[in-house]
Order: C-alpha cells, then sequence, then structure tokens
C-alpha cells in the first residue's frame, strides 16, 4: 500500500459501526483491526459479504481494504462492513449509485434490537401465566 490516496466509507449495522478505506491499484488484501480479513470473519459467508459490493460493481481484487471496526457481534460486524464498502465506492466512482442501491448496499438495516420493557422477560415474553 505504498499509495497514499484512499477512499473512505462509513458503515453501520445493528452496535457495529466500521471505517473502511480502499486503496486503488491493490491486490485485493484485505486487513480487518490490523489482522487478515478471513482470520477476523472466519464465519461462512461473512467474509464474502464483506466483498460482495466489489462483485456487484466487477472491482473484485482491484483494492487493498483496511477496515477498522468495532461493536455489536461478527455477523453485524460484517454487514457494517459491506455498508462502509458500498458507501467507500461511491464516494470513488458516483455512477455506481445504480448498481449498489439496487443490490441493497447503500440503505441502512434499520433494524436493532428491542428493549426490555417493565414486567417481562424479555421485549415482548411475558410470564408464564398461572390460575392457582
Amino acid at each position: 500500500m505504498a499509495e497514499s490516496r484512499y477512499f473512505e466509507g462509513l458503515g453501520r449495522r445493528k452496535a457495529s459501526t466500521a471505517r473502511v478505506r480502499l486503496f486503488p491499484g491493490g491486490t485485493g488484501a484485505v486487513t480487518v483491526n490490523d489482522k487478515p480479513g478471513k482470520q477476523h470473519f472466519s464465519r461462512l459467508g461473512d467474509f464474502e459479504a464483506v466483498n460482495a459490493p466489489l462483485k456487484v460493481v466487477g472491482q473484485e481484487g482491484k483494492f487493498d481494504i483496511t477496515i477498522h471496526v468495532d461493536g455489536g457481534g461478527i455477523t453485524g460486524q460484517a454487514e457494517a462492513v459491506r455498508h462502509g464498502v458500498s458507501r467507500a465506492l461511491l464516494t470513488m466512482n458516483p455512477d455506481l449509485r445504480k448498481p449498489l442501491r439496487k443490490a441493497g448496499y447503500l440503505t441502512r438495516d434499520p433494524r436493532v434490537k428491542e428493549r426490555k420493557k417493565p414486567g417481562l422477560k424479555r421485549a415482548r415474553k411475558a410470564p408464564t401465566y398461572t390460575k392457582r
């Protein structure tokens, strides 16, 4: 990564936040929190989610990607990174908006954990009803 110019995107999902930097002219190396990408996203499908926006626009393997991600679980982090990669691609080339939008990678997924209500065991689970 000798070239210092990069494109940055911020992605979020649930409690996860990812700062993604795309370095053009790379070999496709992915670094997550100073570790190799496959080591951080070891579960099936999570690492593929990171590269999904690049596949959609046909830029796979043309960028070195550095990612700083924190908060949430592994899958939430992977989807936050996918959102960040999409936004970084958009800063690089605004013409990519249409295919990324069609694939659904530019919309931040608004679903988050529902809060626990008083008198209930979880957000919606009520205690067992007993007649006697």
